[in-house]
């Protein structure tokens, strides 16, 4: 494999698509530095696993040597991106964005060299542009182009208002790359149509078209819903090693071959060996405490990232956990009837009964509060007992 064969390799790894590979490439063969675009709107304090797969995918070009440009979108957070919204989203202040994008400054170079790295925010050149220039940006694109995109279609034929600064947050990503000259924009597949309207906006402005790699949405906890705080079936990577560790432990073991692809910096050769090995045998348990201890240890430390793993065997292991138990989907309610519905006890009270005695654990630790209610989108492990357990997902 020549090295522009592998580095194409590295890059396409985990990616949806990749538009116009024939263009990235001849873009590749000039032998400079490509200037690679990912934006993120800082609408909340902290960052998920989730919004981390562009920032690996970021990673990935910094180690094939490539120029990265790390956007904060400043201005158009407080638009607020509509992309899959089925109303107006609330626009942000700018003292919120601001608060929120400091967290984000520190969060990502947990992953990404600070010394590689630019970090531009979008205010820059949105607020010299003023309103004259904006009108003169809006003109680029049609209401209908506008109404080509699935939600503001899906809204308009079902008679929900769409907000008109909502069709500027699309010229305006779009102006990004233009303001940033990017070679290669990175987004989410949600984010197709935006990124195309970057590569419309550098022609109009005479600049080589952006490529676009869309990367797929990651699934939250549940292995359903894509990740998000919202459905709270997400991992924080804020939180504390040890909630990082088991809510990781929690995921089902066809989830885990998806976070190694999206999440892990093995190589695709190291977790095609690691499968081989659990079809062989191995016990997927193992594998997926190496994938926990991996992004503990990037978000904290190994030390932290050791201790999780003592942690978690103390309390699950040394618990006589069963390295198989039921999996089973239930709507969100109290935990009494969760343990009614996962088939844990016969009834609610006698749930109620075992929570006051201490006879029942979520994720390893005692439940004290009878009113405890499990919230959708979670996944937990319930135990009873020593030797009752079952996975649960919360719907």
């Amino acid at each position: 494999m020549t090295e522009m064969e592998s580095q194409l390799a590295l890059i396409k790894r985990g990616a949806d698509e990749l538009l116009v590979e024939t263009e990235f490439v001849q873009k590749l063969q000039l032998g400079k530095p490509l200037r690679v675009k990912a934006g993120f709107d800082p609408t909340a304090p902290d960052l998920h696993l989730g919004h981390t797969v562009l920032i690996n995918k970021l990673h990935h070009f910094q180690e094939a040597g490539h120029h990265v440009m790390f956007l904060i979108g400043d201005f158009t957070g407080m638009i607020g991106d509509p992309t899959g919204k089925n109303t107006t989203r609330p626009p942000l202040s700018r003292e919120q964005v601001l608060q929120n994008a400091q967290t984000y400054r520190e969060q990502v170079f947990k992953i990404l060299d600070p010394d590689k790295t630019e970090v531009l925010f979008n205010s820059t050149w949105f607020d010299p542009l003023g309103a004259a220039g904006m009108i003169k940006l809006a003109a680029h694109y049609t209401v209908a182009r506008m109404l080509e995109r699935d939600d503001f279609s899906r809204r308009y034929s079902g008679n929900q208002p769409i907000a008109i600064h909502e069709f500027l947050y699309p010229i305006c990503q779009g102006y990004d790359s233009v303001a940033m000259r990017a070679d290669v924009e990175l987004g989410g597949t949600d984010q197709r149509f935006n990124l195309l309207v970057g590569r419309e906006l550098q022609k109009h402005y005479g600049q080589s078209p952006q490529c676009i790699l869309t990367m797929p949405l990651l699934e939250g906890l549940d292995g359903t819903n894509k990740m998000s705080k919202s459905l709270g079936n997400y991992v924080g990577i804020a939180e504390p090693p040890q909630e990082i560790f088991g809510k990781l432990m929690s995921i089902s073991d066809d989830l885990m071959w998806r976070y190694f692809d999206l999440l892990s910096f093995r190589t695709s050769y190291e977790i095609q060996r690691l499968r081989c090995e659990v079809d062989e045998g191995k016990n997927p348990r193992d594998i997926k405490i190496s994938l926990a201890q991996e992004l503990v240890a990037r978000f904290h430390s190994k030390r932290d990232a050791d201790d999780a793993l003592s942690d978690f065997q103390a309390r699950f292991q040394r618990g006589a956990m069963p390295d198989a138990m039921p999996e089973i989907s239930v709507a969100s309610a109290p935990v009494s009837q969760v343990l009614k519905q996962a088939g844990l006890v016969p009834s609610t009270s006698e749930a109620l009964r075992l929570i006051e005695g201490g006879g029942v654990r979520l994720n390893g630790n005692k439940v004290s509060d009878k009113g405890m209610v499990l919230e959708a989108g979670t996944v937990v492990v319930l135990q009873v007992g020593k030797r009752r357990f079952a996975r649960v997902s919360l719907t």
